[in-house]
């Protein structure tokens, strides 16, 4: 769609419910590429689409739901487009390897958080970020959406388009696969002592 296509009042539309909303869908973006290069592209690619298509978004929904519905597409096409050369490309095949401890076994280093706040307090950003880039893709995308946007369980089953008692076992599933992540970190850098994993 040209620009000048657009009407005035679409324009005025996306620049007032959704254009305030770019800082979220920028975050968003770099938690899912760790590069702030293809963030900035996803994003920019997220906010055009959004403004042709302001004239599909019904007002009284939530925005930000809407706009993480497209930022979702938009990345999952990315990540198509990527792997091309691949006869067909399911949303499978876009997960990501579990991290360590593997989904079924997560939560085996919750017993020596003596004081969880504090130790994840000391965490940078990055570190978080790359906590987050080593888990499951519809597990990464809930914690995003859930704890780091704070977007109610119910707006988030919309968006990744599963029910709401999906979302609740991701996000228990996937903050406990984020804690024993974390928790490796915090002993590779000398802040707790090192606990042997146990076994499977």
């Amino acid at each position: 769609m040209a620009p000048e296509s657009l009407d005035k009042q679409q324009v005025q539309r996306f620049q007032s419910l959704a254009w305030p909303l770019r800082a979220v869908v920028l975050r968003t973006a770099r938690y899912l590429t760790r590069r702030d290069d293809e963030a900035e592209d996803l994003a920019q690619d997220t906010m055009i689409k959004a403004l042709r298509a302001m004239d599909s978004f019904q007002d009284g929904t939530d925005m930000k739901a809407w706009l993480m519905t497209i930022l979702r597409r938009t990345h999952i096409d990315r990540l198509r487009a990527a792997h091309r050369h691949d006869r067909e490309l399911s949303l499978d095949a876009l997960e990501l390897e579990p991290a360590s401890p593997s989904a079924d076994q997560a939560g085996h280093f919750d017993g020596q958080w003596g004081q969880p706040e504090d130790l994840m307090a000391r965490f940078e950003d990055e570190a978080i970020i790359q906590a987050m880039q080593a888990l499951p893709e519809d597990i990464r995308w809930t914690l995003l959406l859930v704890d780091v946007e704070q977007m109610p369980q119910a707006d988030v089953a919309a968006v990744l388009d599963v029910p709401q008692g999906t979302i609740k076992s991701r996000t228990h599933r996937g903050r406990a696969m984020l804690r024993d992540r974390l928790y490796e970190f915090a002993c590779q850098r000398g802040w707790v002592n090192t606990v042997e994993r146990p076994a499977p």
